[in-house]
């Protein structure tokens, strides 16, 4: 077992010793290893929990800024277990929807962390381990790096991102194309589709990971936090709900720079004057005023 670095920051939660799993923290930034190098880092059920369990710490802590997401012995993650499948762990098919509902749950929190995410990528990046990285914001690659979707040649689909997030980074024709064939692509290949964003030589994964981590450290993390949740969400929305996405963070971002006073919003918080049973405020005005308006 790995001793964990003790959690900080509001709402974070202690963690387990992880079997699977390394997590260590230094300061703004937490480093997660997959760490099964000994079966390519596949996710078991336990793997998985674990990586669920601190991606849900790392969400609820204001410590955290950047996650860095990497592979044990010189591999990313070979996806699931397949062992476990054939070994019917996954028991039966109410039971096995429910455990891909579960990973699209983990998934859908690796992807939604106010954190920015980077997946630092060297050997085999398949199936499930190619899900975990479509979740994440960036993604580095070694020149030495093999990915692809093989399930369809295991008899069974993909559950928690390889149809569905891979649609919308590289549209329909090649998602069928990726998982259709199950080919292992090289690391180029995805950097062409829009897959990843980098690919370096092998002994650069480190160097190159660390300057992007400081480069990120150095932003406006507010900034960041918006334009990271403004674009997440508006690429399922139409254009029209996207761009009011776009105004309202222009404001909140006018407002966080100090434009934050607006003539006819009055300033008045409810409860305040509710705690003071002040019956002359402008709360208790317009609250006399609207309460019983056209309730006949």
């Amino acid at each position: 077992m790995q001793p964990q670095t003790k959690p900080t920051g509001t709402g974070a939660t202690e963690l387990p010793a992880f079997e699977d799993l390394v997590f260590t923290s230094n300061g703004p930034v937490a480093t997660i290893q997959l760490n099964r190098p000994q079966v390519t880092n596949a996710l078991s059920i336990r793997l998985s929990a674990e990586f669920l369990t601190v991606l849900e710490h790392i969400r609820d802590s204001e410590q955290y800024k950047v996650v860095v997401i990497e592979g044990a012995g010189g591999n990313f993650c070979a996806g699931d277990d397949l062992a476990e499948m054939a070994a019917g762990k996954w028991g039966n098919a109410n039971q096995i929807m429910r455990r891909v509902r579960g990973y699209q749950h983990m998934a859908n929190t690796l992807e939604d962390l106010d954190k920015i995410t980077v997946c630092a990528v060297d050997g085999y990046c398949v199936g499930g381990g190619l899900e975990i990285t479509m979740a994440a914001d960036f993604v580095i690659c070694t020149e030495r790096s093999r990915w692809g979707m093989p399930e369809v040649d295991w008899g069974i689909t993909p559950g928690w991102g390889g149809t569905t997030r891979m649609a919308r980074l590289i549209g329909r024709r090649m998602t069928k194309e990726i998982n259709l064939l199950g080919a292992l692509h090289p690391a180029r290949r995805g950097l062409e589709l829009g897959l990843f964003n980098r690919v370096v030589p092998p002994q650069s994964l480190a160097d190159e990971t660390r300057r992007l981590v400081d480069l990120l450290l150095m932003k406006n993390q507010q900034g960041v936090r918006q334009l990271k949740y403004m674009i997440n969400k508006n690429v399922e929305a139409d254009l029209q709900t996207a761009q009011g996405f776009e105004a309202m963070g222009a404001a909140l971002t006018g407002a966080l720079l100090g434009s934050w006073q607006v003539p006819d919003a009055d300033g008045q918080h409810g409860w305040a004057d509710y705690r003071t049973q002040a019956e002359d405020s402008k709360i208790h005005q317009r609250r006399a005023a609207a309460l019983n308006f056209w309730t006949d």
